[in-house]
């Protein structure tokens, strides 16, 4: 049976991660038609097609194997080359690409990485995305690692519990006091207007369910960026669910207050990555665990 080429998968990779053929060319240092043949060579070699030719290109079902295969190649490539160069001649640097939540990655995240070794020559490319979701991208194998809200392994990777994320129900007192004069109670948090981050983000839909033992509609003010959804809130646009790191600020500072105390949201947050035996890897995961571990419940 005829084996991969580590150069075809380095091109499915870059197909994918750059959207397209002409870009994967220009990152690679070739022609469009060397990527093109490469990635038609690839798809004879396994017997079914491996990108979807859209904008931007997404491997299929059969590739997402294939694309985790290549990240993990290349990160043990670079390592051992850097290895075998020294510490004097220098092996360039490692990409570790990693998904992580807007929370975390606006107030603890940060800080596990800084916790890495400067000498070490990492560069991060770091995503975005909810919680919910960031493990559909180390399924299809786009990123190295995880935090996620998803307990259950995804196939070829461990998982390890971080902790959990506390979420308080904050908005300024002009707000509480036109909305919530009652208390806050579920007639008032239908009524309310609601800050949200995205459409995939159900924190907030999840801690009026508990609260109010079935779902509520309340109107709501979409806003996908973490300064200006905090700011929004001590606009007094709306209330929301704020991570507590950032919560305890403008509580402290009385530009928000807490709209019910005692009352709060636990999300677990977990990490997951590749099942890959890398000193990358393992130096990333003892920083990430050691950073949760002081800020996370």
């Amino acid at each position: 049976m005829e084996g991969l080429d580590s150069a075809q998968l380095r091109t499915l990779a870059a197909v994918v991660a750059e959207g397209s053929f002409e870009a994967a060319a220009r990152l690679l240092h070739v022609t469009p038609s060397a990527v093109s043949q490469r990635i038609k060579a690839l798809e004879e070699t396994v017997g079914q097609v491996l990108v979807r030719r859209t904008r931007p290109c997404v491997a299929t079902e059969a590739g997402r194997p294939l694309l985790r295969l290549a990240g993990q190649l290349t990160l043990l490539e670079r390592e051992a080359l850097a290895d075998a160069r020294g510490p004097l001649a220098g092996g360039g640097r490692i990409r570790v690409a990693v998904v992580v939540n807007a929370d975390s990655l606006a107030t603890w995240f940060p800080a596990a990485l800084a916790r890495l070794p400067q000498r070490a020559g990492l560069s991060f490319d770091l995503r975005q995305d909810d919680q919910d979701h960031t493990a559909e991208l180390l399924r299809d194998g786009s990123v190295t690692a995880a935090v996620t809200a998803q307990r259950e392994a995804v196939q070829g990777c461990r998982v390890l519990r971080l902790g959990a994320m506390r979420y308080r129900p904050l908005a300024t007192a002009e707000f509480a006091a036109s909305h919530f004069a009652d208390g806050f109670t579920p007639s008032a948090v239908a009524g309310a207007p609601l800050v949200v981050f995205d459409r995939k983000d159900r924190v907030q839909h999840r801690f009026i369910r508990a609260l109010a033992g079935r779902p509520l509609d309340p109107p709501v003010h979409y806003v996908p960026s973490v300064p200006a959804f905090s700011e929004t809130i001590r606009l007094g646009l709306g209330w929301s669910l704020v991570p507590e790191q950032i919560a305890e600020a403008d509580l402290a500072a009385d530009r928000c207050v807490d709209l019910a105390p005692g009352r709060h949201l636990d999300v677990p947050l977990y990490w997951q990555h590749w099942r890959l035996e890398s000193d990358v890897l393992n130096a990333l995961t003892a920083a990430v665990r050691a950073v949760a571990a002081e800020t996370l419940r």
